[in-house]
């Protein structure tokens, strides 16, 4: 993660901003007295919004991670989408 001033994002917003959509990392503004910001972009909000939504119902969050479970001990099989 980028990490940056206040005074150096305000002085170069535009600039801050598009090192974030372009990298697609996010950027921590520190500020001197506390209460620090992040910037990202739309993009990785939304993702992170959807991942969020998708692991507040219990029985979602232990299927996702039992299909996980799955792929990483080998047991998925490879199917076109039409298949399914």
């Amino acid at each position: 993660m980028h990490v940056i001033s206040y005074t150096d994002a305000r002085n170069s917003l535009k600039a801050v901003i598009d090192q974030v959509i372009d990298d697609q990392a996010p950027t921590l503004i520190h500020r001197r007295e506390g209460g620090n910001a992040v910037i990202l972009s739309e993009e990785a909000f939304s993702s992170i919004q959807e991942t969020l939504y998708l692991l507040s119902s219990p029985a979602n969050a232990r299927a996702l991670l039992n299909s996980v479970a799955q792929l990483k001990a080998g047991k998925a099989k490879k199917r076109k989408l039409l298949d399914i």
